[in-house]
């Protein structure tokens, strides 16, 4: 029986339940997927669940936020200003943009005081974990032509192209 090694064919099934920092559950997303592994990176907690493992097996894990989309950091709650905000777009609980200098703007607005607002400037997605079940369908030996469209495959996505 094919265990899992680097370059080998991985198939799984997967139940991926997302949740946020604040505890609010996202429906579950049901998908199957077949990556080489080793050279078609997953998140580190399910590369490391999978290592050595054969077709039937199942898991349940915890992907840190810090895989995902990257930890809430505190420190990028901020008070500023309402000085040059376009008041129209400052809303409590909602994402504020305006483009300064060529720039975007983003953040979520937490609390409108008199002169100031409290913002959060950590990504949409900061924050979030998920909870990941499956089972290895499959594992397979895959051909050097397999192999070498895959690592091309790879480098582009890696650097925007793919």
């Amino acid at each position: 029986m094919e265990r899992i090694e680097k370059l080998r064919a991985v198939t799984i099934r997967v139940k991926i339940t997302a949740q946020s920092p604040e505890g609010e559950v996202q429906d579950p997303v049901r998908q199957e997927f077949e990556f080489l592994y080793g050279v078609e990176h997953q998140v580190p907690t399910l590369e490391k669940a999978l290592a050595g493992a054969a077709a039937g097996h199942q898991f349940s894990l915890v992907i840190p936020p810090g895989e995902l989309y990257d930890a809430h950091d505190p420190d990028l709650i901020r008070e500023i200003p309402k000085e040059g905000l376009l008041k129209q777009r400052v809303r409590e609980g909602q994402y504020y943009r305006q483009m300064k200098m060529s720039s975007l703007v983003q953040f979520k607005v937490l609390e409108i005081k008199d002169d100031t607002v409290l913002v959060d400037f950590n990504k949409p997605m900061a924050g979030i974990s998920a909870l990941m079940e499956g089972e290895v369908l499959a594992v397979r030996q895959v051909s050097e032509e397999e192999i070498s469209k895959v690592e091309e495959n790879q480098r582009k996505r890696e650097i925007g192209c793919g």
